[in-house]
């Protein structure tokens, strides 16, 4: 049925579920699983430029760092539950966006992901990014909870 199925993660207990879910799946329909964190950007405003270049690569090392640490997990559940995987990060504001085209550049045939992430009121309600991925996604996308 499911040839190569995308796992996106933020980290979040909730988030694992969903990997876990999708690994399962995977692992019953012979698939591969591919798992993506993405990154948020640095932001920040300061008047001087000589502090921003500093406190922006002292981000990016500590979130590719989280980044590598969540995809790791996602490697070892993986690897098991004896199914392939591979992993990555992207570095971008809209992660709804970049789930969808990631999903669509290694032409996998299902995303399972959360129905929520770690964003404030968004996580009272089906998460804003899951709610972008669902409206924009041709590829099919299993959301759990």
């Amino acid at each position: 049925m499911f040839k190569h199925i995308l796992l996106p993660t933020d980290g979040s207990e909730l988030a694992l579920h969903g990997v876990k879910l999708g690994i399962e799946l995977a692992k019953s329909c012979g698939a591969s699983v591919f798992a993506l964190h993405i990154v948020p950007p640095f932001h920040s405003i300061s008047y001087v430029a000589e502090m921003i270049t500093a406190t922006q690569a002292v981000y990016l090392e500590g979130a590719v760092e989280h980044a590598e640490r969540y995809l790791a997990d996602v490697r070892d559940l993986a690897a098991k539950a004896g199914v392939p995987c591979d992993s990555g990060h992207l570095i971008g504001d809209t992660p709804g966006e970049w789930i969808v085209q990631e999903a669509q550049r290694r032409q996998c045939d299902l995303i399972v992901m959360a129905s929520h992430g770690r964003r404030g009121f968004d996580r009272l309600l089906l998460g804003s990014e899951t709610q972008k991925v669902l409206q924009t996604s041709p590829v099919p996308v299993l959301v759990c909870h």
